[in-house]
């Protein structure tokens, strides 16, 4: 793609960064090459404006390990050892390594992220596809994913997490603010957020789900340790685990998404003790 300053100039840039391009690239310069000298030049926010603009690529470049500043490639990313990127990692397309996936700032791909080790970013991680770790996933800001997200160890979100697809990971799981899975969130340990939890199909976890707000699911949930939540404690269907707590002044709601006459096969509420202000749902005494 052959990009000029009359075709630059319709996509309406900042002054600074076309002073830029005219100084630098007078006569046009082809896409990823633009991308690359904008990288060189310290200007990774116009290079990721840039690739916002004109989108991805079906360029693909493999490499055996990738260790740099910076890098804002247009289409996809085949790694087959580890990636180790001091500040800004971004393609177009997807991204997969052998190893793990390092990026001190900002980590964001058009397609999916996958790791044969760990995912560690420094703020933001998106992806527009499922993202992947035969480790841990630990991101120190929002966590934004478009598909699934699946880790072999821990999953940690510093910020929000806005997952459309399932959220599984084989230890535990923990997000600094408001987290929301369009299906499913199971965890083989203990499940924890400093605000609410919405999931779109169930929550699963083998240890306790504790949260700082409302905890809701629109199928069942279920907890192998304690279930407590700051808010109310909402769920479509069952809920079980060995004590199940909402907060002050909250009340616990089992079989929202399901007629009152099949609460007894299909909204259950078990626990060691009958949840304080369970207001809907079929109690069974152990």
């Amino acid at each position: 793609m052959d990009l000029n300053k009359k075709f630059i100039k319709t996509k309406r840039p900042c002054a600074d960064g076309f002073r830029w391009f005219l100084k630098h690239h007078q006569a046009g310069a082809d896409y990823q090459p633009l991308l690359d000298a904008l990288v060189r030049a310290g200007r990774i926010g116009d290079a990721c404006w840039l690739l916002e603009q004109f989108g991805p690529s079906d360029a693909v470049l493999e490499v055996d390990a990738v260790d740099a500043e910076a890098i804002v490639f247009a289409g996809s990313l085949r790694v087959r050892d580890g990636i180790e990127i001091d500040t800004v990692l971004v393609a177009g397309g997807s991204i997969r390594a052998g190893g793990g996936i390092r990026s001190g700032q900002k980590l964001s791909s058009g397609g999916e992220i996958r790791a044969g080790g760990a995912i560690r970013c420094g703020a933001d991680l998106t992806a527009g596809g499922d993202v992947g770790a035969q480790w841990n996933i630990a991101v120190a800001g929002a966590l934004r994913v478009a598909g699934n997200v699946r880790a072999g160890w821990d999953i940690a979100g510093g910020a929000a997490g806005v997952i459309d697809g399932n959220c599984i990971a084989g230890h535990g799981v923990a997000f600094g603010a408001d987290a929301r899975c369009g299906h499913g969130l199971r965890a083989g340990q203990d499940i924890a957020g400093e605000a609410a939890i919405r999931a779109g199909h169930g929550i699963e976890a083998g240890g306790d789900i504790a949260c700082r707000d409302h905890l809701e699911a629109q199928w069942g949930i279920r907890a192998g340790g304690d279930m407590r939540a700051a808010g109310a404690i909402r769920a479509g269907e069952s809920l079980q685990a060995r004590r199940i707590e909402a907060g002050e002044g909250y009340g616990v709601y089992a079989g929202l998404a399901v007629r009152q006459d099949s609460w007894a096969a299909c909204a259950q509420v078990r626990a060691f003790e009958r949840p304080a202000r369970l207001f809907s749902g079929h109690w069974e005494q152990p």
